[in-house]
């Protein structure tokens, strides 16, 4: 029976510098797995890191735009009278 990792799989190809063919083929001898298991631990690994996808508030906040509008109310997010009609 196929393991998980195993089922449904896609090949690609790559090309190394040979500076990383040979971190690869270290790391494949040293933990005695294939390059296979290497490369896609490493792309699952990186993938990981990356940033979750954010919502308008959060990018706002990045970029430094958040509470940056003049002349509006400070309550204009939460107070319920601002809502009336919204969305209609």
């Amino acid at each position: 029976m196929p393991t998980r990792k195993q089922a449904a799989v896609t090949r690609i190809s790559v090309r190394l510098t040979p500076s990383l063919a040979s971190s690869l083929k270290k790391e494949v001898s040293a933990r005695r797995t294939s390059e296979s298991t290497v490369v896609r631990e490493a792309l699952e690994n990186y993938f990981e890191r990356q940033l979750p996808e954010e919502n308008c508030y959060d990018a706002f906040v990045r970029l430094g735009l958040a509470g940056t509008a003049k002349g509006l109310p400070r309550d204009l997010s939460t107070n319920e009278k601002y809502f009336e009609g919204f969305g209609e």
